[in-house]
């Protein structure tokens, strides 16, 4: 009986080998598996005592048990995260990314589920503690080409196309809209889907203004004449699209800007060159209106940054 002993301790020792092995395969199945049914781009809706406010999130892979992302909150640009992470005991994913605009010293903290095709999760910071749910954000793919209407100019004297802000600092001067001092946003009464859109536009140095989209995809205008391009300087789709080339005009000069935006496809021209050329814009952008991306939305000029002039905003509307 001694002689076969150590074959005895053999054959347990790799059985063990084989069930730690087993065990550890099964959880790479069950992770990997987590991190296919997570991938993709989510539309948030954050809740917090100042009413619900838009947010994004984009998970992707790196590698096969590695989950990154991007997440834009409703002030800011899109950041990295690093990893995502995952825990089997809880069913829960989680990541951190460290303060952009917010004044505290402490990152921000995420715990998310994914339950029926649904994101539900909190997000946290000192002592502040947000509920937010998330929806699978829509491709937006249209299958055949617009069919354009016809042209609609959005500046009039009382400017009767605009929801008119509280803290409104916009004034129509001798045909031009004219952004006095830093105040409120003017939005369209009107909602669009797909449409072009031309403006003529100028500001004083270090200006700072935007054209959301829909009231979601923020267009930035600022003067940022001779700067090397940028996902957060003038012609970019802010924090997600770097135009090709910075084609901006110095500052107190008037300048044209040109948009197309075709379900998530957008065409950016600045002052004659194309320097966005029919890319996918990823997700919403910060300060957006909302996260209700399947919806028509409205135009919104920026006016809570800085002083901005408008003397032509034409639009024509899909049809």
């Amino acid at each position: 009986m001694l002689l076969h002993k150590p074959t005895t301790i053999a054959m347990c020792y790799k059985y063990l080998i084989s069930t730690i092995a087993f065990f550890l395969l099964s959880s790479t199945i069950i992770s990997a598996q987590s991190s296919r049914e997570v991938v993709g781009k989510w539309n948030l809706t954050v809740q917090s005592e100042d009413g619900n406010f838009p947010a994004w999130l984009e998970v992707k892979r790196s590698g096969p048990n590695t989950m990154v992302g991007s997440y834009v909150g409703y002030e800011g640009s899109a950041r990295p995260i690093s990893e995502i992470h995952y825990s089997e005991q809880n069913k829960a994913y989680s990541f951190s990314i460290p303060p952009q605009w917010k004044r505290i010293d402490d990152n921000l903290k995420f715990e998310f589920k994914l339950e029926n095709n649904q994101l539900s999760g909190t997000k946290r910071y000192e002592q502040v503690t947000l509920n937010w749910t998330g929806e699978r954000a829509p491709d937006l793919i249209r299958d055949e080409p617009p069919s354009w209407g016809n042209p609609v100019n959005l500046l009039d004297p009382k400017l009767t196309k605009w929801i008119i802000p509280e803290n409104n600092q916009f004034v129509m001067i001798d045909g031009v809209l004219v952004n006095r001092k830093v105040g409120g946003n003017l939005i369209t009464t009107e909602r669009f889907d797909d449409f072009k859109i031309h403006l003529e536009f100028r500001y004083p140095e270090r200006s700072n203004s935007g054209l959301y989209l829909r009231g979601r995809y923020e267009i930035q205008i600022a003067d940022n004449y001779g700067q090397k391009p940028y996902d957060q300087l003038i012609g970019s789709i802010y924090g997600h699209i770097t135009p090709s080339v910075n084609a901006s005009k110095k500052a107190d000069e008037w300048q044209t800007l040109d948009v197309t935006l075709v379900g998530r496809m957008v065409t950016i021209v600045l002052n004659g060159v194309e320097v966005v050329s029919n890319q996918s814009i990823p997700g919403m952008t910060g300060g957006a209106l909302d996260s209700n991306e399947n919806e028509p939305g409205p135009i919104m000029i920026q006016g809570d940054h800085g002083l901005v002039e408008f003397r032509k905003i034409v639009i024509v509307p899909a049809y």
